[in-house]
Parts: structure tokens; C-alpha cells; sequence
């Protein structure tokens, strides 16, 4: 069997809401969550790429998907422990249960249980206490959405 070669159409360019977040169909896998971190404006698309890494390494098997325009990740059978989401001027990551983490991450949240770490440009990420939030959030009963 031969071959096509005809082109294959590029893909359309991803629209970004308002607050810079990638416009992204919600789907289920790696897939999807790559073409987020792909979509991601400027020195963003590095970190969210540094982060799925990260994640994948904490948490063998890890399962992904993108809802609301956000990456998630999550334990099969036990619902989403972490979501990220890009703004204008930083990226959100949401610890679902982060109130049970230790220590607990620096933002608060209008949810009681969830908690934040915004990452800036300019900011150094501490690969380490990263990594353990994401191995103790993993641990802990996810979010059902």
C-alpha cells in the first residue's frame, strides 16, 4: 500500500481567553493536556512542560485530561488532585486538597480545602517541595468533575 502524500493540514492556531489561558477542547489522556502545554503563551509553554514532567515522575501513571481549558491530573478511580491554569501575568496551579499538604502551599483559596502556587516569570520553582506536594496530593481523595 503506497503512501499518501498529500499535505497534512496545520492544525488552526489556539485562541486565548482573555486572561491569556489556551483555548483547548476538553478530552481525556495525554493528548489533550499536550496540546494545551503547547498552546501555552510564551515563557508559560516552558514551565507548564517543566511541570507535566515533574508530575509524570511523581506519579507514575498519572491521568490526565483538560477540562474547563485546564490541564488535570489525577489518580484513576480516585478523581483530579491538581489542575493548572494560565493568566496574563502567571500560571495557577490548584492543589485540590492542599490544605492537607505539608507545608501547606501559600495560597489561599475561597474553597476551604484548595490551594495555590502562582509561578512568575521571574520566579524560581523549588523542583523539590513541588514534587512532594504532588506525590502527598496524589494521595489524597481527588476532586470528582
Amino acid at each position: 500500500m503506497a503512501k499518501s502524500t498529500k499535505p497534512v493540514p496545520e492544525a488552526p492556531p489556539v485562541k486565548l481567553l482573555s486572561g491569556g489561558n489556551p483555548r483547548i477542547a476538553k478530552g481525556h489522556g495525554d493528548a489533550p493536556v499536550q496540546a494545551s502545554i503547547a498552546a501555552m503563551p510564551g515563557w508559560k509553554r516552558a514551565v507548564g512542560e517543566r511541570l507535566d514532567a515533574l508530575i509524570e515522575r511523581a506519579v507514575p501513571g498519572v491521568q490526565k485530561a483538560v477540562k474547563w481549558n485546564s490541564p488535570l491530573y489525577g489518580v484513576e478511580g480516585e478523581g483530579w488532585f491538581l489542575g493548572i491554569h494560565c493568566f496574563t501575568k502567571y500560571i495557577k496551579v490548584a492543589f485540590f486538597r492542599g490544605q492537607s499538604l505539608d507545608p501547606v502551599p501559600p495560597g489561599a483559596s475561597k474553597s476551604g480545602d484548595t490551594r495555590y502556587l502562582d509561578i512568575r516569570e521571574d520566579d524560581g520553582l523549588d523542583e523539590a517541595r513541588f514534587s512532594a506536594w504532588v506525590k502527598q496530593a496524589s494521595q489524597l481523595p481527588g476532586e470528582r468533575m
